[in-house]
């Protein structure tokens, strides 16, 4: 097995993760190593499950912070081992961003705060790239929801080294539109239900989705068609057209809210009978800014240079720590946008700064 070299630097020990292989569902290796290392350490109560690796200060401190990051990866693309840039200003290979320079702030901090402001509960988990039932920190709600117990919570996302605040909700839904089989050659005695599309095609394209505020942070909401699939043969009009929506919501609008607009949006644009079907729905999570210790964190990260707190416009699993009724953030080195892709890299300033913001906040 592996062994971290927990001396080294912030930078170096994430090149050390990146190292090890952990593809969603192959997290095993890595679980083992962050698992060996922090055992080592007397002001730590690590706890295994499956995959996921909790490790928690019980000092009897008022509050209890969580601070989170997944040890999954998308599948490797020739990107691993890692390697770094010609300068030595970043970091390359698969999970650089997408998280393993979150996972070596997370474990670099959790060996060596013994004695922080508060009690923290470093949580490592696996699944968080593939579908949610498979996903780890929903595992240890399920399970062991003791484990998740806290009063704010840190997701180690890439954000730049920026706070993004809370995130937006995602629902996917199949819009069925019917019409009348016939013969092509004798199409005028059916109802082409491909046809009928166009004009939802059309509403979708035309729709302006909002720009909502939500305690100061502007979340851009986006409603779109992500397929579209129908007909059974090349010489018979179809009987049925299904087209799959996906709407991008605010953290204003409860699940059942979101549904009703996507629902309204679809009416509108729509002519002629239809049915609409949910077939994946997850919540969005306000920023939780207003929170005393999101605001001393923020605080923390903006004596760093920062820039301003802002949206979090994708999903992530702050909507977890929202479910549970504790107040969560992103905040994680790395560019978002750099996530997945064949090059991803990322900035050693981003890891220590991040490292940096987070110890001088769990530390006063």
């Amino acid at each position: 097995m592996t062994e971290l070299d927990l001396d080294a630097s912030v930078a170096e020990l994430a090149r050390q993760l990146v190292d090890i292989p952990s593809v969603s569902g192959d997290e095993a290796a890595i679980a083992d190593v962050v698992e060996a290392a922090l055992a080592r350490f007397g002001h730590l109560e690590v706890t295994r499950s499956g995959d996921a690796v909790v490790a928690r200060t019980s000092l009897d401190r008022e509050r209890r912070v969580l601070v989170a990051g997944h040890l999954d990866t998308v599948p490797i693309a020739g990107n691993v081992p890692a390697r770094w840039s010609a300068d030595g200003t970043e970091l390359i290979g698969r999970g650089s961003v997408d998280m393993k320079a979150g996972l070596a702030v997370m474990v670099s901090l959790a060996a060596a705060l013994d004695e922080p402001a508060y009690d923290i509960s470093w949580i490592f988990y696996d699944n968080e790239e593939v579908e949610a039932p498979r996903n780890g920190l929903g595992r240890l709600a399920r399970e062991h929801a003791d484990l998740l117990a806290g009063d704010f919570a840190v997701l180690c996302e890439p954000t730049s080294a920026v706070i993004e605040g809370g995130c937006n909700g995602t629902l996917r839904a199949e819009v069925r539109l019917a019409g009348r089989a016939a013969h092509s050659a004798r199409a005028w005695k059916g109802v082409n239900a491909i046809h009928r599309a166009g004009s939802l095609l059309a509403g979708l394209a035309a729709y302006e989705a909002a720009t909502i505020t939500v305690d100061g942070l502007d979340y851009r909401e986006g409603i779109s068609a992500v397929g579209i699939r129908g007909g059974i043969a090349g010489n018979v009009v179809p009987d049925e057209c299904i087209v799959t929506i996906n709407y991008r919501f605010a953290p204003q609008w409860s699940l059942a809210e979101a549904k009703q607009r996507l629902e309204t949006v679809v009416a509108a644009a729509t002519v002629g009978d239809h049915s609409v079907s949910f077939v994946d729905e997850a919540d969005a999570a306000r920023p939780g800014l207003d929170d005393p210790l999101a605001r001393s964190f923020v605080a923390a990260v903006a004596a760093t240079g920062a820039g301003a707190p802002r949206a979090k416009l994708g999903w992530t699993d702050v909507a977890r720590f929202g479910a549970l009724g504790i107040p969560a953030v992103n905040f994680g080195p790395g560019d978002p946008e750099l996530a997945h892709s064949d090059d991803e890299r990322c900035l050693v300033a981003d890891i220590e700064a991040c490292r940096a913001a987070l110890a001088a906040w769990l530390t006063t």
